[in-house]
């Protein structure tokens, strides 16, 4: 299925920006503390697709993926359980995205898999949205 792109889908990712204010800006920000993950998200045919690039994370204990209404909330958690002292630039502790889903995605039937620190997330498409057409203008 060949959709129009979605007005939310064009605006540039801004979580890339974001990940590096509390580095940027030296004052209390409301997304201090505020950690995010890399997403990809396409249409393929019938499906909504979100890949999640989460390494090094046990999907079974550190994974949380709802769908509630219209939105696909991916939660996770990446625990440091050494004890070593120095510098470390790995993001530890809890992550969260969403995202909307398409219209016609029906979340109740999505699944999810992860493979090699990628959590792929699809969620069927069931509903076609109607075609465009061209109506003509009548003139009296």
């Amino acid at each position: 299925m060949n959709q129009a792109p979605d007005v939310r889908r064009t605006i540039p990712d801004l979580f890339d920006w974001v990940e590096d204010l509390p580095n940027l800006f030296p004052w209390p920000s409301p997304l201090a503390g505020q950690r995010t993950f890399r997403l990809e998200e396409r249409i393929d045919d019938d499906k909504y697709v979100v890949r999640a690039e989460l390494p090094g994370i046990d999907p079974d204990r550190d994974v949380s993926v709802e769908v509630e209404d219209d939105r696909l909330t991916i939660r996770a958690e990446r625990r440091d359980e050494r004890q070593e002292e120095g510098r470390s630039e790995f993001h530890y502790g809890r992550f969260q995205r969403r995202t909307l889903l398409p219209k016609g995605a029906d979340g109740s039937k999505a699944s999810a898999t992860y493979e090699a620190g990628i959590l792929e997330v699809t969620v069927p498409i069931v509903e076609t949205p109607a075609a465009s057409k061209r109506i003509p203008v009548k003139t009296s």
